[in-house]
């Protein structure tokens, strides 16, 4: 993963974790709410796009299957 959408993928989860962190120090709770809702958000997103990227290759390996059947 040295795409560079993955490496600003990592720098911004990497900010919003240290920002995250720093309110857990001080007792912020309202900070680490938003954080906590940001970082879900980039998860879901990632999530979703690793989903789009394996349909994608499992549907295009299907089409190359043979069928055997008569």
């Amino acid at each position: 993963m040295n795409s560079p959408v993955a490496s600003y993928l990592r720098a911004l989860l990497g900010v919003h974790l240290v920002a995250l962190r720093a309110a857990w120090r001080e007792k912020d709770r309202g900070a680490s709410a938003v954080e906590l809702a940001v970082i879900t958000a980039m998860i879901l997103a990632v999530a979703v796009i690793l989903l789009a990227v394996i349909t994608h290759f499992v549907k295009g390996a299907a089409r190359q299957i043979k069928s055997t059947t008569p």
